[in-house]
């Protein structure tokens, strides 16, 4: 909803006659001759620089350099073993209700042991790290063994600790790899 301003036509215009060129209609919700660049709510215009207004705002994924560690920005930025895999012998996919992740983990086993491992999914940055650090540390490691890995072996690997409102995000992929484990 936007509001009326005085320059505003209420009433559609007839349409414009054989060979002359319709009136252009009013730009809404930019600023003119009659129309402000930003309404007088007492709403402020977003704290950026002025470099970065001129230029517009970058729109992003980003994480804040303080909320996650090194691993958890590099595993998320350049996961590993986030992809599909043909010829996967064993699939399980799992959704946190509580923020929305879904990991997927696609498995090739080889004469009982892990081959082969790769996640893919939508999910937030603890996630997504702790699904490639489980896959890698699972990788070529016999059934038994990769089913044996632990929270705090991920905890380890993540060099963090996890909030208890986040910790459903590490342990998301551990419990989809128990199910496809289970499935094998």
């Amino acid at each position: 909803m936007r509001h009326v301003l005085g320059g505003d036509d209420l009433r559609p215009r007839p349409p414009a006659r054989p060979g002359r060129r319709a009136r252009r209609q009013p730009r809404t919700g930019r600023a003119g001759p009659r129309r402000p660049a930003f309404p007088r709510l007492g709403v402020p215009v977003p704290g950026l620089p002025r470099k970065r207004q001129a230029r517009g705002a970058r729109v992003g994924v980003a994480a804040p350099p303080g909320l996650y560690t090194s691993v958890i920005r590099d595993r998320w930025r350049k996961p590993r073993f986030r992809g599909e895999l043909p010829g996967a012998t064993v699939t399980a996919e799992d959704v946190n209700p509580l923020c929305g992740d879904r990991v997927r983990l696609a498995l090739r086993l080889e004469d009982g042991a892990v081959a082969q491992a790769r996640f893919t999914g939508d999910s937030c940055a603890i996630c997504s790290a702790s699904a490639d650090v489980l896959l890698e540390k699972i990788q070529g490691r016999r059934v038994p063994e990769a089913a044996a890995v632990t929270t705090e072996d991920l905890l380890a690997t993540l060099e963090t600790d996890i909030r208890p409102t986040r910790m459903k995000c590490v342990t998301l992929p551990l419990s989809v790899l128990r199910a496809a484990l289970r499935a094998a």
